[in-house]
């Protein structure tokens, strides 16, 4: 730290070399929160997964997503900056919240972004379908998967939804009602795409 520097707030965000891969916001930097109840997705690890859906999507114009356990926020950040129309981002630790809010306002993606302070179980019932939901929960805990099932009966995914769920590499997802479409193991992360099977 250079002398006559602030230091960080204890448990607030902090800048780091987290950066936007693509899109509009390509090169900006992302606040991440202290601490070790969060681990933002590497570039290599988003640039892969973001390589991945863009061709199964084709685009991301207008699309909306839902970043869950969503830490700093930055796959979110990611979708809106290649030009989804909103993202909900949700996560229960109040700095990785803080993190998100204060990116919000330095892309000035207010009104695009909606944040939930909470846990992503705690979440009602869906007034949209959303087109695309980006998971990075805690590895080994099976979280991902739990969510991935309430979601979807609480109407949050529907057959068109595309879901993407990082988790370590050794971890298996196998979720019912849910095909797993294809998996790519990046560095020590494992991506997986799903898709809902019809009821």
């Amino acid at each position: 730290m250079k002398v006559g520097a602030k230091a960080p707030m204890k448990g607030g965000p902090i800048k780091t070399g987290l950066r936007i891969v693509a899109g509009e916001w390509r090169g900006r930097k992302l606040a991440t929160p202290e601490g070790e109840n969060t681990r933002p997705t590497a570039d290599r690890t988003r640039e892969t997964l973001f390589s991945m859906l863009a061709s199964r999507l084709g685009t991301f114009e207008g699309l909306k997503v839902a970043d869950l356990f969503a830490g700093s926020g930055a796959l979110g950040f990611e979708a809106l900056s290649r030009g989804a129309a909103h993202c909900l981002f949700v996560d229960q630790d109040p700095a990785a919240i803080r993190a998100i809010r204060s990116n919000i306002a330095n892309l000035q993606a207010q009104g695009k972004s909606d944040v939930r302070a909470g846990s992503v179980m705690a979440l009602g019932p869906a007034k949209d379908v959303l087109d695309l939901v980006l998971l990075d929960p805690p590895y080994e805990t099976g979280a991902g998967v739990v969510a991935i099932d309430k979601l979807a009966r609480l109407g949050w995914i529907g057959e068109q939804t595309w879901i993407c769920l990082e988790t370590s590499r050794t971890e298996a997802v196998s979720i019912r009602g849910f095909e797993v479409e294809s998996e790519r193991d990046v560095g020590k992360a494992r991506l997986h795409f799903l898709r809902k099977t019809e009821s």
